[in-house]
């Protein structure tokens, strides 16, 4: 494993510790509104909202990350 691979675990292993501790002090009810998406307000915990909100974010980091196109090659032929 290159250490590299190991930073990344460990930086995301924080990330979701925080997700953790957010979740767990904040456990009361809250209104969420998204005007662009929906009219309707959103009544839930805090700590599902903000889970959701962490969950899109990472779809959308990996989606990006991974390239998300068809199969294009940047830069020259590697054919032989």
């Amino acid at each position: 494993m290159s250490f590299k691979a190991v930073l990344k675990s460990i930086a995301f292993l924080a990330i979701l510790f925080v997700m953790l501790y957010v979740g767990m002090n904040n456990t009361g009810s809250i209104k969420f509104a998204f005007p662009v998406a929906s009219k309707d307000k959103i009544e839930a915990p805090a700590a599902i909202i903000f889970f959701g909100m962490f969950a899109v974010g990472v779809l959308a980091g990996t989606l990006l990350h991974s390239g998300g196109g068809g199969g294009k090659r940047s830069g020259g032929s590697k054919e032989k």
